[in-house]
């Protein structure tokens, strides 16, 4: 549950914008502030259900666009080259560093 948390959050944060408000409300409260499925209802005087079914749209959504555009992907793919290239440089691997940064720069 915690991976796909943390998955739903990366996603939200590159894909915020491409959502409507009330998406991202519900996002936002269900995902970052921690609200049940209850408490979002009723700050929104809407069933559990319609909470709920909105949520996993959003999140359907959000898949969606990274299975389009990939941000999330090349964001995890520098992550790694970078952690790569600092653990080949306390090494003293230069070589290694150059191939790693050569992948970094041809990321899309």
């Amino acid at each position: 549950m915690l991976e796909k948390t943390t998955r739903i959050n990366y996603l939200f944060d590159f894909y915020q914008q491409l959502l409507t408000d009330k998406q991202r409300n519900y996002m936002e409260l269900y995902y970052l502030e921690d609200y049940s499925l209850g408490e979002i209802s009723e700050t929104y005087y809407v069933s559990r259900q319609a909470v709920y079914d909105n949520i996993r749209r959003t999140e359907a959504m959000l898949e969606e666009y990274e299975a389009q555009l990939g941000l999330y992907e090349r964001f995890e793919k520098r992550h790694e080259l970078i952690r790569e290239m600092k653990e080949k440089l306390s090494q003293r691997q230069l070589e290694d560093v150059e191939t790693l940064l050569v992948q970094l720069e041809n990321l899309e």
